[in-house]
């Protein structure tokens, strides 16, 4: 048996889980990262840059927006469904599956788009999938995993994310031949991964359709909940405006050709995740020993921001290879315990999903005004040195913040 023998599933679980329900988590999540960032990252820039080299920077604006959008929407909708979900596979596992299918057939799709116009589209519909998908996975930790356990399987789990985004960029980067190759690799990544942890991984069925609060979250009644989900806002809206242009940095600043500026995307992801594999599972386990969630978040975001600060001081190549190296030892101890502390803000026990969908608003919703915001700093305060200084600022703002939730330590 692979998950808790909880009988009723809105109850708080109690029992510790094992490797098989965490590997198998882990592995469908990095498999789903790969399928966000290797297109985000190398396929869609590349992609855009092809069809229309003179507008690049608007055209990538344009598709990773309007995918954002629709995330925004689908993601606690999504959350939601699957909280009522009635089946004898469970709330989750039949979303899971369901939305990987279609989400490979849309990546690749995507691949044989000749317009940005199209790549807009169906981007709109890979994230439609594969936002579902995300909706579903990441209610698994409060539905399954213990309070007491869950800043060491956030760390583990947190792995499948910079992971997912190194084995995606370093396959469509140096391996594939095209971006339409890297879509159908990125496409059977997804898909496997997902049925290892449908196979995998039991869930208890729900016995009793959850009454509706709908989708709305008082912050005045749930005030730990708004801080969380401002704070995490923050700091995703200085990642997007990094990464989304990192590849048009390098070619621009940096002066890398356009074929190297891919390899360097892909070097940079490779130094981050080493740096990250140091922290974050170390992390988690010393932020469940020690029962405190804030300091490990603060001292995370401050050390994110020096990173990226380096980038905005010195804008070269070194730079850019110390700062992913510094990125990394931050985030991988705030992928771990951020993680953690939102599972313990959550509003009900019955709308875990839907409640983690209006969090995961904060990690879309960048991506929609991220490529705005970066266009605007790129053209208008200071190019890429402006770009990287203003998201030094936001990561050191967002971590603060959570200095005031009250029920977490």
């Amino acid at each position: 048996m692979s998950v808790t023998d909880t009988v009723d599933a809105l109850a708080e679980p109690t029992r510790r889980v094992g490797v098989r329900f965490t590997g198998s988590l882990s592995l469908a999540m990095l498999g789903l990262w790969a399928g966000f960032f290797a297109p985000l990252q190398v396929l869609l820039p590349e992609q855009v840059a092809a069809i229309d080299p003179a507008a690049k920077v608007s055209g990538l604006a344009l598709v990773t927006a309007s995918g954002a959008a629709v995330a925004l929407v689908v993601n606690p909708l999504a959350g939601a469904l699957s909280d009522r979900t009635r089946s004898k596979l469970g709330r989750r596992r039949p979303w899971v599956l369901g939305s990987a299918v279609l989400g490979a057939v849309a990546l690749v799709l995507l691949g044989v788009q000749s317009t940005v116009a199209g790549v807009a589209i169906v981007w709109c519909c890979a994230q439609l999938c594969l936002n579902t998908q995300l909706a579903a996975l990441i209610a698994a930790v409060p539905d399954q995993v213990p309070s007491r356990q869950r800043g060491l399987v956030s760390g583990v789990v947190g792995l499948a994310q910079p992971l997912g985004v190194a084995v995606g960029v370093a396959v469509v980067s140096r391996i594939v031949t095209s971006p339409a190759v890297g879509y159908d690799v990125v496409a059977a990544v997804l898909l496997l991964t997902a049925l290892g942890y449908v196979v995998a991984v039991r869930e208890p069925p729900l016995s009793r359709a959850p009454a509706s609060d709908g989708f709305w979250v008082s912050p005045r009644r749930y005030p730990d909940f708004a801080w969380a989900w401002v704070s995490r806002l923050l700091v995703n809206l200085s990642q997007a405006l990094g990464i989304g242009y990192l590849i048009y940095f390098l070619q621009d600043v940096v002066r890398l050709p356009r074929d190297q500026a891919a390899q360097g995307v892909a070097l940079l992801v490779a130094v981050y995740t080493g740096a990250l594999l140091l922290t974050v599972v170390a992390a988690g386990w010393l932020s469940d020993r020690l029962r405190r969630r804030k300091i490990f978040v603060v001292a995370s975001a401050a050390v994110i921001a020096v990173g990226t600060g380096l980038i905005a001081a010195w804008p070269t190549w070194t730079a850019a290879v110390i700062a992913a190296a510094v990125q990394g030892l931050g985030f991988g101890v705030y992928v771990a315990v951020d993680v953690a502390l939102i599972t313990q803000v959550l509003p009900t026990t019955a709308g875990r999903a839907k409640d983690l969908g209006i969090l995961n608003i904060a990690n879309t919703l960048p991506q929609l005004i991220g490529p705005v915001i970066a266009a605007t700093l790129i053209t208008q305060a200071g190019g890429y040195r402006g770009l990287f200084a203003g998201a030094a600022v936001l990561t050191l703002v967002g971590g603060t913040l959570v200095t005031r939730i009250r029920s977490v330590a």
